[in-house]
C-alpha cells in the first residue's frame, strides 16, 4: 500500500492537544506532516481552562469529536495515519470504519459501546459521566489524576503533569460513548490496518481490555495488531519512554 505522509494525533478526555506536542515534533523530524487538533471546547492553556471553562465544552459529545476530525481529513490531499489516545482511540476506530484513514492506531483506547468494559474501568471513569453531579462538566481532582493517569511516575512528576495537562471535560463525550448507537463498531466490516497499544499498568483501560477490543475484529482480510508495553500507565504517551511507543507505531506503519 502507498504510504501517506500525513499524521493526525487526536487527544483523549481530560487533557488537550498539548499532550501531543513532543510527538508532533518527533514525527515532523521523521518527515511527516502532523496535525494535532483540539477537540471542540478544549482549545487553550490547561491552567486557564481549569479557571475558565471553554464555553463550547459542555456542548461537545463524542460525535462532535469524530466529526471535527472528519472535517479536517476532508481538507487534506490524502488520507492520514490517525493515532488516538484514550477516548480518541475509539474515535480512531470510528474514523477507520468511516473510511477516513490510511491506517489507525488506538493507544489505551476506550471501548466501543458494543464492548462491555471491566469493573475497574467503570469505577475509575464513573465520575466523568456526571450522573450524580450538579456541576456542568467534570474536573478531576489531583487524587483522581494521580490514580487514573499518573500512577507510574514520581510525586513531583504527578504534580507537574497535572498543572501542565489537566483540563475540564464534557460529560456528553462519555455519555455518548456508552449510550449512543453511533459508538458501536461493525467488527465484520473490511478496514485498513489497525494497531492497538495497551499499557500494562493502565488504571482506566487495562491492556486486557485493549487486547479484547482488538480480538473483536473478524474480517479475515483486514489486519489488526496488538502490542502491550510493560510498566506503562494511561499516560503512556507522556511519561518517560514515550519515544519507544512513538517509534513502535511508526515502524509498524512503515512496514505495512
Amino acid at each position: 500500500m502507498g504510504k501517506s505522509k500525513t499524521i493526525i494525533l487526536i487527544h483523549g478526555n481530560f487533557v488537550n492537544e498539548i499532550t501531543w506536542s513532543e510527538w508532533k515534533k518527533y514525527y515532523e523530524h521523521a518527515g511527516y506532516k502532523v496535525y494535532t487538533p483540539s477537540n471542540p471546547g478544549h482549545e487553550g492553556i490547561p491552567s486557564q481552562l481549569r479557571s475558565n471553562v471553554h464555553p463550547d465544552l459542555v456542548k461537545t459529545g463524542f460525535i462532535d469529536v469524530v466529526n471535527n476530525i472528519s472535517k479536517l481529513i476532508d481538507t487534506l490531499p490524502e488520507k492520514p495515519l490517525i493515532i488516538g489516545h484514550s477516548m480518541a482511540g475509539m474515535a480512531v476506530q470510528k474514523l477507520v470504519e468511516l473510511g477516513k484513514a490510511s491506517a489507525g492506531v488506538s493507544i489505551d483506547g476506550a471501548p466501543p459501546k458494543n464492548v462491555f468494559p471491566p469493573f475497574q474501568t467503570l469505577k475509575t471513569v464513573l465520575p466523568s459521566f456526571g450522573f450524580f453531579s450538579s456541576k456542568k462538566c467534570f474536573m478531576g481532582s489531583r487524587k483522581w489524576y494521580d490514580y487514573a493517569f499518573f500512577n507510574t511516575v514520581s510525586n513531583t512528576e504527578k504534580k507537574t503533569f497535572f498543572e501542565k495537562f489537566a483540563v475540564p471535560e464534557s460529560y456528553k463525550v462519555s455519555r455518548q460513548l456508552v449510550l449512543n448507537s453511533f459508538s458501536n463498531i461493525h467488527f465484520k466490516k473490511p478496514h485498513v490496518p489497525l494497531l492497538f497499544i495497551g499499557g500494562e499498568n493502565d488504571h482506566i483501560f487495562p491492556a486486557s481490555l485493549t487486547k479484547r477490543i482488538a480480538s473483536k475484529y473478524k474480517n479475515a482480510n483486514s489486519r489488526v495488531d496488538f502490542k502491550m508495553f510493560k510498566g506503562k500507565s494511561h499516560f503512556i504517551c507522556g511519561e518517560d519512554g514515550w519515544e519507544k511507543v512513538a517509534d513502535y507505531v511508526l515502524q509498524w506503519y512503515e512496514k505495512l
